[in-house]
């Protein structure tokens, strides 16, 4: 898998989007197959959510800390097609903080709209964290298992260039102008930076909309899930381990990492050059 990062690092202009709108796609980043099992893999795990805690079929589910309910999940980890683009914005020193998929099925008749939840992600750090713009810390991949290429199937909508300012602006009848929604086909992933304004939609397709978020941040970030991860540990490699969020020089590893704590550094010393590796 290693081999083929090199073949899908962040090109120029999903570089300059990323800066200024503050997310952009790839398309086809994961194929149909990889769809349908994931797709099966989501289908199970909200089957038997949904029975232990009791919830009807059109229950909407923000399942957390998916990461390690299933195989298909672990192997987007570090999905060639996307990861590259991680540490290509992010650097070395990162990891996995949060995992979590997002089930919404269709509005039944009489039910109340849900309307949009704009918001940046991280909670507390964007009350106490200081600048205007805040630092970036983290991003999301978002890997669409459904169709959502046509508006009203609970599109993730977005606030282009927003990530740059801490406050929405222009609202107009209780929505931020600017907002769009974000039009993606099954095997479409997006990549969005914490800071930017985003809200759910509501569901007035007949598709359930199913998408898995994978968040990626500074290792030196708290990991918002429990990462239930053990049993996939003895099978994962060094990189793996350290998106994993092991630290084999402790904790002071996670903000003052030696070699040993971060194997991603090393890696893309070899086949990038130390030179193109900031330190």
């Amino acid at each position: 898998m290693q081999s083929e990062w090199l073949k899908h690092q962040l090109t120029d202009q999903e570089r300059e989007a990323f800066d200024r709108d503050g997310y952009f796609l790839v398309e086809n980043a994961i194929s149909e197959e990889t769809v349908a099992r994931a797709n099966a893999a989501v289908d199970r795990l909200i089957a038997i959510y949904r029975d232990q805690e009791g919830l009807e079929e059109n229950a909407r589910i923000n399942y957390l800390d998916f990461i390690g309910r299933d195989r298909e999940f672990m192997d987007l980890l570090d999905c060639p097609t996307t990861f590259p683009k991680v540490w290509n914005i992010l650097g070395w020193n990162i990891q996995l903080y949060h995992s979590h998929l997002i089930w919404t099925p269709p509005l039944q008749p009489g039910e109340p709209d849900p309307g949009y939840n704009w918001h940046k992600d991280s909670g507390r750090l964007n009350q106490e964290l200081e600048t205007d713009p805040q630092p970036r810390i983290s991003l999301k991949v978002a890997y669409f298992l459904t169709d959502t290429s046509v508006p009203g199937r609970a599109n993730l909508y977005v606030v282009p260039g927003s990530h740059l300012t801490n406050k929405l602006e222009d609202i107009v009848d209780g929505q931020p102008r600017g907002g769009m929604p974000v039009l993606a086909k099954p095997g479409t992933a997006v990549f969005f930076d914490r800071r930017i304004f985003h809200a759910s939609s509501p569901n007035t397709s007949d598709v359930t909309r199913k998408v898995l978020f994978y968040g990626y941040s500074y290792r030196w970030l708290r990991p918002r899930d429990d990462m239930r991860i053990e049993e996939w540990l003895d099978d994962a490699d060094p990189i793996q381990k350290q998106l994993l969020g092991i630290s084999l020089s402790g904790g002071h590893g996670y903000s003052s990492p030696q070699e040993e704590d971060v194997p991603l550094r090393a890696w893309m010393r070899e086949q990038l050059g130390s030179a193109s590796v900031p330190a």
